[in-house]
């Protein structure tokens, strides 16, 4: 079952994309759960990382769809979005927040079948760049792109997602070789952080995702250094 939001304020609106998410459910053999929301202050209420598709209206009250996306963006590195709207002139700006394409109302169900289809694929596609952790009892498979860092305490390594913590004993130094192509950076001695997930740094703080992280002083140069080298796409590796 794979997970779908609609945030639409107009219930005419969401109504149709649900009928068409139905009528390719139908074609396809894939099923479907579709939520519908509102606003994107409802979508972004107690948000977890557990859809694979969301279709984001930008004209709504209150918050609109672009400034959604840029909250969502902070919390979810994954989902693929599409928004929909009656002005493509916000087609650059949704590059800004990684959208995968946009449906111009009134959306036709050809023009949504072949969105719909890329924006699973390129999900799919996200999902398969993770690594395998062993926890008592059996494997996990991790999502790089959901992972936001790992934290040491007490020889207990912590993996901090978008939508769970997971506990296992380990070394980070082990953790931070296998994460390292995928642009994984120390701040200092307990944290690995995920860069796509850095909001701010500001003195001996980054800012991860809505978590503050320490920057220890004898790391904070190298560590800004590996930063500046992974946003000008030169030492991120496989992201």
């Amino acid at each position: 079952m794979t997970n779908i939001a609609v945030v639409e304020d107009k219930d005419s609106s969401a109504e149709r994309l649900i009928s068409f998410i139905d009528k390719y459910a139908e074609e396809t053999g894939q099923e479907f759960n579709v939520t519908r929301y509102h606003s994107g202050n409802e979508l972004l209420e107690n948000y977890r990382a557990s859809f694979a598709v969301i279709f984001m209206d930008i004209q709504m009250p209150g918050m609109n769809g672009m400034d959604a996306a840029f909250e969502l963006r902070k919390l979810d590195k994954t989902v693929s979005l599409i928004f929909i709207t009656r002005m493509v002139q916000y087609a650059q700006k949704g590059y800004e927040v990684d959208a995968v394409s946009f449906l111009v109302k009134p959306v036709t169900y050809y023009d949504f079948s072949m969105k719909f289809q890329k924006a699973l694929d390129i999900y799919l596609m996200n999902e398969e760049k993770g690594i395998m952790i062993t926890l008592a009892g059996g494997m996990r498979r991790i999502s790089t792109d959901k992972l936001m860092y790992v934290e040491i305490i007490k020889h207990r390594l912590y993996y901090h997602l978008v939508d769970d913590v997971i506990e296992m004993t380990g070394v980070l130094a082990n953790v931070e070789a296998e994460l390292k192509k995928y642009g994984f950076l120390r701040c200092n001695k307990c944290y690995l952080v995920n860069p796509k997930f850095i909001v701010s740094v500001k003195n001996s703080e980054v800012q991860v995702g809505n978590h503050m992280l320490q920057i220890s002083r004898p790391r904070r140069a190298s560590f800004m250094a590996e930063l500046a080298n992974w946003f000008a796409g030169a030492g991120g590796g496989d992201r």
